[in-house]
């Protein structure tokens, strides 16, 4: 029982390191600020996301009319600016390109976006739009800092410009895009912010009820304490 127990010390103690290891070598992940309440974020990056993400990455858990209801658009705005895929304003956002081509191209079908967000975080999605660099190794000529050996390309390259690596882990721009740095941190805060609200589009209406149900059970404690008060008057 004693060698037993001993074991399990053992066993804790380097799991804990082994997990104190590999949170120390892990990539410092940049901050961003979410804000579901901004429409005019949402708006871009819906933008951005349908014209730089939807061709390869589908969105199936979300809904055109849904999208254009939360984000303040009407659907014509939508069917005009952001359907690539389908003329049908309720339809998913779903992609063309067939699983079995994406895996012959890229080596796996890329991943529905739909809650990517809620898997990966939206400080992750952030530090990965904005660490790719230039790696003559990789198939399509670049790597990712966030996501090594990635298979996915620098779909914003344009914007951003290309960077490298060096020595000692850190980027620098050595071909300028058509933004400027800050400029392509808030198309990226706004992609994610997109992101975010397509991973869980209901939490707008939470976040709206919430302080209706917290006014709801001040008021409720009020009277409650009331009553009780009322009912224990007379026991001594």
């Amino acid at each position: 029982m004693r060698n037993l127990t001993f074991a399990a010390l053992v066993s804790i103690i380097s799991m804990f390191s082994t997990l104190a290891f590999a949170a120390g070598s892990s990539l410092q992940l940049d901050k961003v600020d979410i804000d579901l309440n901004d429409k005019a974020s949402l708006q871009r990056g819906a933008h951005t996301f349908m014209n730089y993400c939807l061709s390869c990455h589908g969105a199936s858990l979300m809904r055109y009319n849904r999208m254009a209801k939360d984000l303040g658009l009407t659907d014509e705005q939508v069917a005009e600016n952001l359907m690539f895929t389908t003329d049908k304003i309720g339809e998913t956002m779903q992609i063309a390109m067939r699983p079995e081509d994406a895996k012959k191209w890229f080596g796996v079908a890329p991943p529905d976006l739909s809650v990517i967000a809620r898997a990966r975080g939206t400080d992750w999605l952030y530090t990965y739009l904005r660490t790719f660099y230039l790696d003559d190794s990789r198939p399509m000529g670049t790597n990712n800092l966030a996501f090594k050996d990635v298979g996915m390309p620098h779909v914003l390259w344009e914007q951003q410009g290309y960077q490298s690596i060096d020595e000692h882990g850190q980027l620098s721009v050595t071909q300028e895009g058509a933004l400027t740095p800050r400029q392509y941190d808030t198309m990226t805060r706004d992609l994610v912010n997109f992101l975010a609200y397509i991973s869980e589009p209901s939490k707008l209406q939470r976040l709206a009820l919430g302080k209706w149900v917290l006014l709801y059970l001040a008021i409720f404690f009020v009277i409650a304490l009331a009553l009780k008060k009322a009912y224990w008057k007379d026991v001594h």
